[in-house]
């Protein structure tokens, strides 16, 4: 199955997730109850029985699962604080909007009317960053805290002067702050899961570009794409989810909506289509959890409740992800080590073998001793890696004469140990000019990484410098045989 097909059979899977779970939005609404247990609000939760609960857990998994796909792209352009300082910069906007409906005499509460203004000083907010970025000698760092608290300051002004306004009223701009997720009515979950159709269907149709855009820009431009209307569509794709989002987590958490779930999928893949699925999903899962842990506590404010529950599952990611996540580090770490630490005993075992070879000597034992002058082993320490190795079948161990030999697979192990690390020597001396007492150093930091790939390089480069393929002597010195 080619990567294209892969691609289109995952945003179809996602855009049919989408409509399941938008289709409760058109369902009956029915009585509710009061004074109901806990476990028949579990119930009755985990049903969708209530018409405003299927309207909450919708709008905030869908809020979720748009926010996934775009924080995704963001974090992989490093540009995961636009969403921060785009939710700041939309506060003005709702408190001009409300000002201009209300002096045209119109109610100043109208849901698309306060979208429109917290979109339009939205854009010119991201407008703004970019401005000071390439205009400016400032960070982009330096332009998104200029931008987040110089917007915000007007709109905590402006909102000073709609409360002063005779005759309106402005009871409940304040949640655009922090979110009213609970009195999400019926054109909210649909304005959101329209949102996401969109995400999932523009996102579906420039997934070349937009990931050409977040990983090479530089290609992308000799190549002549467009960069700068992907660009804005990009981030005209971004301020609708934080646009639509305000009403579900408000202006200060939508940003957490679009990096917590792009963040925490990065600990299980380093493919681009998976990852954005991964996103998706978690962030679906925050919305929907989040969501339904407020509806069975009364009192948990919906948008604080949704960050957690992402910023959990970022936590499990963190330790438990099955690419970058700490467990795995880990595991790999103590894997390297092992293999580190078998290896130079091999390397030690064959270079003995060599001095006896150039003494005349007995080659079938060296003595223990000898491998403790090798590298800074305690006896101890020595003793436990030759037992483990003899487990392995690499080498047999005599403790009572205190001796070592290589077994035949051990050979062929530790001859290519030698080799891998004798080739990288001898191209450091040829290509790096690294005198050759100093390049055991710099060949044993990298010997135990080199692959296949890279043997076959590093021949072909040493072949076509009319060099000989064969290990040459070690240009260290080694130490004496005792």
């Amino acid at each position: 199955m080619t990567t294209d097909r892969i691609i289109k059979q995952t945003w179809l899977f996602m855009m049919m997730v989408v409509m399941l779970v938008a289709a409760p939005l058109f369902a009956g609404e029915v009585e509710i109850q009061e004074n109901i247990s806990f476990v028949d609000q579990l119930l009755r939760t985990l049903s969708l029985r209530d018409y405003n609960t299927r309207l909450v857990l919708t709008g905030t998994t869908l809020l979720g699962l748009a926010s996934g796909v775009m924080g995704t792209y963001m974090l992989l352009r490093r540009r995961s604080l636009i969403g921060d300082a785009l939710g700041h910069a939309t506060f003005p906007g709702i408190a001009l909007a409300f000002m201009i409906m209300v002096a045209f005499g119109g109610e100043g509460k109208s849901l698309p009317g306060l979208l429109i203004g917290a979109a339009v000083t939205g854009l010119l907010g991201v407008g703004a960053v970019v401005f000071i970025r390439h205009w400016t000698r400032l960070k982009e760092d330096a332009a998104l805290g200029i931008v987040l608290s110089v917007w915000f300051g007007i709109g905590v002004a402006l909102m000073g002067l709609v409360q002063s306004m005779p005759g309106a009223d402005a009871a409940g701009l304040e949640s655009f702050i922090y979110g009213k997720t609970a009195s999400m009515v019926q054109s909210d979950a649909i304005l959101i899961a329209g949102a996401a159709v969109t995400v999932v269907i523009v996102c579906t149709l420039l997934f070349k570009e937009f990931a050409i855009l977040s990983f090479d820009v530089d290609l992308a431009r000799t190549q002549g794409w467009p960069l700068v209307k992907i660009d804005l569509i990009m981030m005209l794709l971004v301020t609708l989810v934080v646009v639509v989002g305000l009403q579900a987590v408000g202006l200060i958490l939508v940003v957490a909506l679009l990096i917590i779930p792009a963040v925490a999928a990065r600990f299980w893949t380093q493919r681009l289509y998976l990852m954005i699925w991964i996103a998706a999903l978690i962030g679906a899962l925050s919305g929907l959890v989040g969501a339904g842990i407020t509806n069975l506590f009364a009192g948990l404010p919906a948008g604080a409740v949704i960050v957690l529950t992402g910023s959990s599952i970022f936590l499990i990611s963190l330790i438990f992800g099955s690419y970058r996540g700490l467990v795995v580090l880990l595991t790999r770490r103590v894997r390297l080590n092992r293999r580190v630490r078998y290896q130079h005993l091999l390397r030690a075992l064959w270079e003995a073998g060599e001095l006896k070879q150039r003494a005349s000597q007995s080659q079938d034992c060296i003595t223990l001793k000898w491998l403790l002058q090798q590298r800074a082993w305690s006896q101890r320490s020595l003793q436990r890696l030759l037992k483990s190795a003899q487990r392995k079948d690499l080498l047999l161990f005599d403790p009572n004469k205190e001796t070592v030999r290589l077994t035949k697979s051990g050979e062929i192990e530790a001859s290519r140990v030698v080799r891998n690390h004798r080739l990288w020597e001898l191209y450091l001396i040829h290509y790096a000019d690294i005198a050759p007492s100093h390049v055991d150093r710099d060949a044993d930091s990298v010997e135990h990484v080199i692959g296949t790939d890279l043997v076959r390089e590093l021949e072909s480069a040493i072949a076509d410098a009319g060099d000989v393929l064969r290990p040459p002597p070690s240009p260290h010195k080694l130490g004496v045989q005792s």
